[in-house]
């Protein structure tokens, strides 16, 4: 991969409709070794809770495996949902990544509860520590991570080991303009999920570069967008992989999304005049199709937003064309 706008890789282990959670991980741990070989700049893990759909619920565990199964390739969360946690313990966790494989390890963390309100509930176990002590726990962990003292009363002499030499890269990872804010305000490299909510403009990025403030570990912005690609031999087989993922989109509007269907169970499905034009809409909002056009609409995001690096999801029932897509789009991308 030659060109100067690297690209990045994100994971959300899905499950496929008569496979299980187990095979998800698998194609996981292969596809993080086929991406390091690729030359993929990041490999990300994601984190859903309750989901019989994705079946990543924590990042941590399966990084500390990815690191094994890997030689270059960062690694990192996209992301750890932090208000669930405890910033010590997030910090703790990532240094003893860190300490596994020095120089490699990214921590994203997001503000989202990657749940129902009532696992979200289960997760944090009665704490009243919620999403609008986000800003907080961010710049504490920021402190923990970097040895300095935390801002929040009372932890002003906590300190997390394991002694680094270089902390993890923190990362501030979201869908809406507040995570734009937050992520200037503290210095923080800034990765936008598109694929979540691609209603949002070039603007989201000039605020964030407008803002800027360099932080402990960055002195200048790195504006990434995360966009839901296919990338196959010819145009017509790129949509027809891609139709795993709008059945599994409309399923999920209506609530109840399950396992990601297969192209024949969405070729079946009998969609309402509604749910063609929802899928038609975010098909404008993908990059889907040949190597070339994949590229095209790629570098059209780049210029528009003015992006340092693009990541990636690629999802498809087929487990053979999911890892030909990386592949078509390495040699590509140029």
């Amino acid at each position: 991969m030659a060109n100067s706008v690297k690209l990045s890789v994100l994971d959300q282990s899905p499950i496929k409709s008569g496979c299980d959670a187990y095979g998800a991980i698998r194609e996981t741990l292969a596809l993080a070794r086929l991406c390091d070989d690729l030359g993929y700049h990041r490999y990300w893990v994601a984190e859903h809770h309750a989901s019989d759909a994705l079946a990543g619920c924590s990042p941590e565990v399966l990084l500390g495996r990815l690191g094994a199964e890997t030689e270059d390739i960062r690694l990192g969360s996209g992301g750890i949902m932090l208000p669930h946690y405890s910033p010590y313990k997030v910090a703790e966790n990532f240094r003893i990544l860190e300490t596994m494989y020095p120089n490699r390890i990214d921590l994203g963390v997001g503000r989202a509860p990657g749940t129902d309100p009532f696992t979200a509930a289960a997760i944090r176990y009665g704490s009243t520590i919620g999403p609008e002590h986000f800003p907080n726990m961010v710049l504490d962990l920021q402190a923990l991570l970097n040895d300095t003292p935390p801002m929040t009363p009372g932890l002003e002499h906590a300190k997390a080991y394991p002694t680094v030499k270089t902390p993890p890269e923190l990362w501030m990872l979201g869908s809406s303009s507040d995570s734009s804010s937050l992520a200037a305000a503290a210095g923080l490299p800034y990765n936008f999920a598109y694929f979540i909510n691609p209603k949002i403009g070039p603007e989201i990025f000039e605020s964030y570069r407008e803002n800027f403030q360099a932080g402990p570990n960055f002195e200048s912005p790195h504006c990434v967008l995360t966009i839901f690609t296919v990338c196959a031999e010819t145009e017509e087989e790129a949509f027809e992989l891609s139709r795993s993922r709008d059945l599994w989109f409309i399923r999920l509007l209506r609530g109840n999304p399950g396992p990601f269907p297969s192209v024949q169970e969405a070729a079946d499905y009998p969609y309402s005049t509604g749910e063609k034009q929802i899928i038609e809409d975010n098909r404008q909002r993908r990059a889907i199709g040949t190597p070339e056009q994949v590229c095209e609409k790629l570098h059209s995001f780049v210029r528009d937003f003015k992006l340092d690096e693009i990541m990636i999801l690629t999802i498809t029932h087929d487990s053979s064309a999911r890892k030909h897509s990386y592949e078509l789009l390495s040699s590509a991308w140029h």
